[in-house]
């Protein structure tokens, strides 16, 4: 075990996707030392795995890669992948932190040059790509990867995977005797900046996620449409790779429902909208039909719902969709009942796409301390303990939202450090 001092007041910010990093930035800019830990191996989090994201449909690239160059130009933000928080104690202005960094099988001398990957022979599902196609267990985790090193899965690893990517590599960067690191730290306050995970569709037995392959989730379709996705940016029906003639969209699929998640998760419909363009940038005669309890498009969005609703090629269904039913020829039945008529409503499509709702990663992998939580997993800041929450670890929010959130954490945690 190692220990590592920041100076008086240092911050710790625990995730590093766009929250954590706008934490970690706005704290260490006006003077406070920053560690920034990412149990992944890259920063980014959900926003990376995005094709566009609102309100300018940018794609990720667009508001992470100056983020991930600042982070590397500020030498107050000491930023570690692979890493997660095993105990805390003491209290405001004073915790002791211990952390845990699992190892990476790459050390610092990694050029990401790919021979380690391209020797390889065992291969691993995408994790990165929702696990619709599959990787090297010796890989770099995305295209725009931060920091940009490979990762060994050593547990995928054949005897004859192993030697192939030690003898493949010539920077001596393959490491596969690296043992977990723990090092203790002291920080007057700590940003929880943990993020969301989609809800899981398996969880809503109607909607018959995983008894077939027309059926996906909001996400699977970020990653399809993107560059560098699993299909190079095709919107194409996972398993007979069939280009959808029409697609039906399952608004609230897990949110504002007792069973599952009693919030509603704020950006799915936006979300839709957002997917809808993708589609319509493809397919343009495609037929659209979105399910939907309420459409929520607040303030800025709404012009943008509303030039979508005016497609000819879209219906737009008031009514919670009871079942989806597998059909012989690949595509599915999406069954609803209209909430304005009454009318019960079977309606055949290609793919159905699930907009599952947001749920704090928190509430999914458990809190490594003691923390105040609502009901729903989200975390409740308390500045006077020292403990703030940022983002959609506080709330479900859209990338904007998040970034004013992630500021004004930083700014209590500021003010911790200060009576420090």
């Amino acid at each position: 075990m190692t220990d590592e001092q920041g100076t008086s007041g240092a911050i710790l910010v625990v995730g590093g996707g766009i929250s954590g990093l706008t934490s970690a930035l706005e704290a260490a800019e006006v003077g406070n030392d920053v560690f920034l830990v990412e149990k992944n191996a890259y920063f980014g989090g959900r926003v990376a795995q995005l094709n566009q994201y609102f309100p300018k449909l940018c794609p990720p690239s667009c508001g992470l890669e100056i983020n991930f160059k600042r982070v590397k130009d500020n030498r107050r933000i000491r930023p570690y992948t692979m890493t997660t928080v095993k105990s805390v104690s003491g209290g405001p202005g004073n915790y002791e932190v211990t952390l845990e960094t699992a190892p990476r099988y790459v050390n610092a001398n990694c050029t990401a040059c790919g021979d380690c990957s391209a020797a390889c022979p065992d291969e691993i599902d995408n994790a990165f790509n929702l696990g619709m196609n599959k990787s090297k267990a010796a890989y770099l985790p995305h295209e725009m990867a931060f920091p940009r090193r490979y990762v060994i899965d050593k547990a995928a690893l054949s005897a004859a995977g192993a030697a192939a990517v030690k003898a493949a590599c010539k920077y001596n960067a393959v490491d596969l005797e690296m043992l977990p690191e723990t090092k203790t730290i002291k920080v007057a306050a700590i940003i929880w900046a943990t993020g969301w995970t989609p809800y899981d569709p398996t969880k809503m037995d109607n909607l018959k996620f995983g008894q077939s392959q027309a059926i996906v989730t909001n996400m699977m379709i970020e990653r399809m449409a993107a560059p560098g996705g699993p299909t190079d940016g095709a919107i194409i029906r996972p398993g007979d790779g069939k280009e959808p003639e029409s697609f039906a969209f399952v608004q609230c699929a897990g949110s504002r429902d007792e069973n599952h998640l009693e919030f509603c998760s704020y950006i799915c419909c936006m979300a839709t909208f957002k997917q809808m363009t993708y589609i319509r940038d493809r397919y343009p005669d495609a037929k659209i039909y979105v399910f939907y309890i309420d459409l929520r498009t607040p303030g800025k969005y709404e012009k943008f719902r509303e030039k979508l609703m005016t497609d000819k090629n879209s219906t737009f269904i008031k009514g919670k969709v009871a079942e989806i039913i597998p059909e012989a020829d690949g595509g599915v039945t999406v069954v609803a009942e209209n909430a304005v008529t009454g009318e019960k409503i079977r309606q055949k499509v290609d793919m159905a796409v699930l907009a599952t709702g947001m749920q704090p990663s928190l509430a999914v992998q458990g809190a490594p301390v003691a923390l105040a939580m609502d009901k729903s997993g989200f975390v409740i800041s308390d500045p006077g303990k020292g403990m703030i929450a940022a983002g959609c670890a506080r709330k479900a929010a859209d990338v904007v939202t998040t970034n004013q959130s992630s500021t004004a954490a930083a700014l209590k945690a500021i003010q911790v450090s200060r009576r420090s």
